[in-house]
């Protein structure tokens, strides 16, 4: 059983994903051409990641692999103002049909100047449509400078995934 991480092309997946494997910000900027699985470990459990590549060509996989998951992480760019629209229809499309699976909202790039606040991505990607039966969680988070360590959203985020995994086997 895997964590599914999708997301719009250039959102960040493919960074977050080595900062939380490592620990230390990797900054990746070639984007994800297809898939990439990390397995990552913690003293409870071991997690494996599978993101998918976010350009228009690769979104048509994202929906086979939604059955399969534990978890869905997905990834919006809190600074693409002008993406958040799509974001948010594509997370509606996807989530429409498992009402019980799990999400995970990174709201990433928070750090750059004129990134959305927590509440107004929970407005813009309307969260609050999403229905009561699953759990939903929104973090801000961001990567820093390459070669630090990850920030403290970035832990949190970790932590909390590896709960809902605990929790979903």
């Amino acid at each position: 059983k895997q964590i599914l991480v999708l997301g719009l092309d250039g959102a960040g997946k493919t960074s977050i994903l080595h900062s939380l494997a490592t620990n230390h910000v990797k900054r990746s900027v070639a984007p994800t051409e297809g898939f990439n699985a990390i397995c990552i470990n913690t003293e409870e459990s071991q997690m494996e990641f599978l993101e998918i590549g976010g350009s228009e060509s690769l979104r048509s996989y994202w929906k086979m692999y939604l059955p399969k998951v534990l978890l869905l992480v997905y990834v919006v760019d809190s600074a693409d103002h002008a993406r958040l629209p799509m974001a948010k229809q594509l997370l509606h499309q996807l989530i429409q049909n498992n009402s019980t699976l799990p999400v995970v909202v990174l709201a990433n790039k928070q750090d750059l100047e004129g990134a959305y606040c927590i509440t107004d991505i929970h407005d813009a990607l309307a969260l609050s449509d999403i229905g009561d039966e699953r759990k939903m969680f929104l973090i801000g988070t961001h990567v820093a400078e390459d070669g630090s360590e990850i920030s403290s959203s970035m832990k949190d985020a970790k932590e909390l995934i590896g709960q809902l995994v605990l929790e979903s086997q």
